[in-house]
């Protein structure tokens, strides 16, 4: 038996790739000249070496067409030819845990352990009130099942590109009101429901973090969904969070699952630092009064939780119609801090960037759950 690397060719050309729908000669992907050897003794086999080239390490086909190919070779060469096949990628591998966000200083969760307490409209103002306060800041819409992020900084129409950097192609955040921002609501009909398993989103929330170009950052807000959730989890697997800011009303229901969420953050298996808390919709003042005052979800119920857990209540957010029209409008109140709203979430940012500078001098950094 003879062999030549153009034997090898030859039977490479037979295997299709399932990604181009052509042979793999076509597609390009056999990187170099097949190696061959020839038995050095008696008895030895022929020896082939072949190197495919795939895109990325996530290829879904990368394992089946490696099969094929040596298959394939051993069908046309010879069954009892020794096949080595290698792979190389054309883009790096995604970072590991823990080295996904280098340029990153600070990563902030804004939580809560119950809906509609306006926790997306607090953290879309603090991103903006930290960024006119003249910091570089990235904003990720966590919520995957209701992304809200789009049409509060009103670009519902917009669609990030990808970049080739540093041999990855990565997703450009789309950049508004001097804030980084990324939410699923830029990949999915804002009029379809996305019915995902728990797996998917969080596929795609991993993808969000770790396979786009957020730079350099001072402030990493996440605005997180609901509750407790599988999404919580990852991204407490994913990323060292530098501490949560807690997001309630006055409400005791509200009050009595802000608790929990704080509880999540303080589990000893999380040990994530609590900034402190936001009293949202803290008292209702109608735009023709504007120095009246209507505690209709009650009255300082977040100073009572603060104190009693121990921790900053960072900012008292009123209730009045102009916050609501200008998350709807995508123009939000930290935009003109003349306003009452507005300089209270200036206030807020810079109580942040207090609390996170105070953390970060006396506490260790965090460590990512399940890295311990």
């Amino acid at each position: 038996m003879q062999l030549y690397p153009q034997l090898i060719m030859d039977a490479l050309a037979t295997v299709t790739y399932a990604g181009t729908k052509k042979n793999l000669v076509e597609s390009g992907m056999v990187a170099d000249t097949p190696a061959v050897a020839a038995p050095s003794a008696e008895g030895e086999p022929w020896k082939v070496k072949v190197v495919l080239e795939f895109q990325r390490d996530t290829d879904p086909f990368l394992k089946s067409t490696v099969k094929a190919a040596e298959a394939a070779i051993k069908y046309h060469c010879g069954q009892d030819i020794e096949v080595t096949i290698e792979t190389e990628f054309k883009s790096k591998p995604r970072p590991e845990v823990g080295q996904m966000l280098p340029g990153v200083k600070n990563i902030i969760a804004v939580s809560s352990g119950k809906g509609g307490v306006g926790k997306s409209t607090v953290s879309a103002n603090l991103a903006i009130a930290l960024a006119r306060l003249g910091y570089r800041v990235g904003l990720l819409d966590t919520d995957i099942f209701g992304p809200s992020m789009p049409k509060m900084f009103h670009v519902e129409d917009q669609r990030p590109y990808a970049v080739h950097k540093d041999g990855r192609d990565l997703i450009c955040p789309i950049e508004q009101y001097g804030v980084k921002l990324l939410s699923i609501g830029f990949f999915v009909s804002p009029n379809t429901a996305t019915l995902w398993r728990g797996g998917m989103a969080t596929s795609a929330l991993k993808q969000l973090i770790a396979d786009a170009d957020w730079g350099e950052l001072d402030y990493f807000i996440l605005d997180t969904p609901p509750g407790t959730s599988d999404i919580h989890l990852t991204l407490l697997q994913t990323l060292p969070i530098t501490g949560s800011v807690i997001v309630s009303t006055p409400q005791a229901v509200a009050l009595a699952d802000a608790r929990k969420g704080i509880d999540m953050y303080r589990n000893e298996k999380v040990n994530v630092p609590i900034l402190g808390l936001v009293e949202n919709m803290a008292w209702f003042t109608p735009a023709e009064l504007p120095e009246n005052r209507y505690y209709i979800f009650g009255r300082e119920g977040c100073k009572r939780l603060a104190d009693e857990m121990n921790v900053p209540l960072l900012a008292q957010i009123p209730l009045v119609q102009g916050i609501c029209e200008s998350g709807d409008n995508g123009t939000p109140a930290a935009l003109n801090s003349d306003t009452a709203t507005g300089l209270a979430f200036i206030n807020l940012a810079q109580a942040v960037v207090t609390v996170v500078n105070r953390r970060n001098k006396e506490q260790p950094a965090t460590k990512i759950v399940g890295t311990k």
